[in-house]
């Protein structure tokens, strides 16, 4: 059996300044390398089915970019709707839950996150995020997301950062009714039934959210 996955490609990246300005922001390339290929590369396992990407901002630039690699494309020209709103867009192309879903702004050293969370998810979890030690962030300007608490379900605190990957069943936005909104949303309901778990990534992450974070990036995947 495998899992359906889907790559956050829609924002604007205003962060990114002039880079920005005519391309997306998943296009940016790191170490010679568009951020999404970064992404995508961990996706080649057997354990991944179906590989979604949304799009938004220079839509056409991503449609290209992706053309006859076996990806589809959920399209939000019409409407950026954050994380949760393009999660449940995505749906009828992801076709199963739980699915995964994975940002496009970072990069890793060490073992594939993918199949980190793959291997730690069980049947009693409503949502498992992937979570880095600070001590191994590079490039985020952050304070903190979560604590891993007793068997490690995750609590809001400034300990850990999340790395943007997650495998979440996605009936748990069903009651959500707005087109737009954060998965966040949807992570403090089910915190609330300690359904909210977290497990912990033992490499390197760089989040690649502005331009000095790219020689960061190609520092951290080159030592």
């Amino acid at each position: 059996m495998t899992t359906p996955i889907l790559l956050f490609a829609a924002g604007l990246g205003t962060r990114m300044g002039a880079l920005t300005k005519t391309m997306p922001k998943p296009l940016v390339k790191v170490a010679g390398k568009p951020l999404i290929d970064h992404a995508l590369a961990f996706t080649q396992i057997s354990a991944v089915g179906n590989k979604v990407v949304n799009v938004h901002y220079c839509a056409d630039q991503m449609h290209a970019h992706l053309a006859g690699r076996g990806i589809a494309i959920s399209d939000e020209t019409d409407l950026l709707r954050d994380t949760g709103g393009g999660l449940r867009h995505a749906l009828p192309l992801l076709g199963a839950s739980p699915t995964l879903t994975m940002n496009t702004d970072a990069v890793w050293r060490g073992p594939n996150p993918i199949e980190t969370v793959l291997n730690a998810w069980h049947d009693d979890m409503e949502a498992l995020l992937l979570v880095v030690e600070k001590r191994n962030v590079h490039g985020h300007l952050g304070k903190g997301d979560f604590r891993l608490g007793a068997e490690n379900r995750l609590h809001r605190a400034p300990d850990m950062i999340y790395t943007g990957v997650q495998m979440i069943r996605t009936e748990t936005i069903d009651h959500i009714d707005d087109l737009s909104f954060s998965l966040n949303l949807a992570w403090n309901d089910i915190a609330t039934r300690g359904g909210l778990y977290g497990v912990k990534y033992d490499g390197q992450w760089c989040d690649v959210g502005q331009p000095s974070s790219i020689p960061v990036a190609e520092a951290m995947l080159h030592v």
